[in-house]
């Protein structure tokens, strides 16, 4: 089973929404700084977790998401499945056409997996990992950066004027 890069942008991209809800709506460029995706693709990410309710958009100047709900209430198995991400572990999409448009000996197996992996996300929430100390680490580190990053463009701004 192999999560890809959809899935895992989108979980990346909700929890810097939640650990920064509370300075009010969050831009996409600066989710896109911190965590390195591309702005264009979060804004497709965004597109489909805004059509599943788990984002609203602010519209204006100081716009951008915030959570629909609290982050201890947005499950991480829905952001995955917002964004149609499979968490399929079988070779034939849980179709059961495995082997010849038969079911292959293991297909019961992965499927369980399948099951168990699903069942396993819509168990931890955003806020869950959000009072993880480890994650609260990297979030301080990254909006060190960021700040780092701002005042450099404000020296430079500032020197070339």
């Amino acid at each position: 089973m192999k999560l890809t890069t959809k899935g895992r942008y989108a979980v990346t991209a909700m929890l810097d929404l939640a650990l920064h809800a509370t300075e009010g709506p969050v831009s996409l460029a600066d989710i896109s700084a911190r965590q390195e995706i591309s702005l264009s693709y979060l804004e497709q990410l965004f597109s489909r977790l805004r059509r599943h309710s788990l984002v609203i958009s602010v519209r204006g100047p100081g716009g951008g998401y915030r959570l629909s709900r609290s982050a201890d209430e947005v499950f991480i198995a829905e952001v995955v499945d917002a964004v149609s991400e499979s968490l399929d572990t079988t070779r034939c999409g849980n179709k059961g056409d495995c082997q010849n448009g038969e079911k292959c000996l293991t297909h019961h197996l992965w499927s369980d997996l399948s099951d168990r992996i699903h069942n396993f996300l819509s168990e931890i929430s955003l806020g869950d990992l959000m009072r993880k100390r480890e994650i609260r680490n990297v979030a301080d580190r990254q909006n060190q950066k960021q700040s780092e990053a701002v005042n450099t463009r404000r020296l430079i701004d500032q020197a070339s004027a």
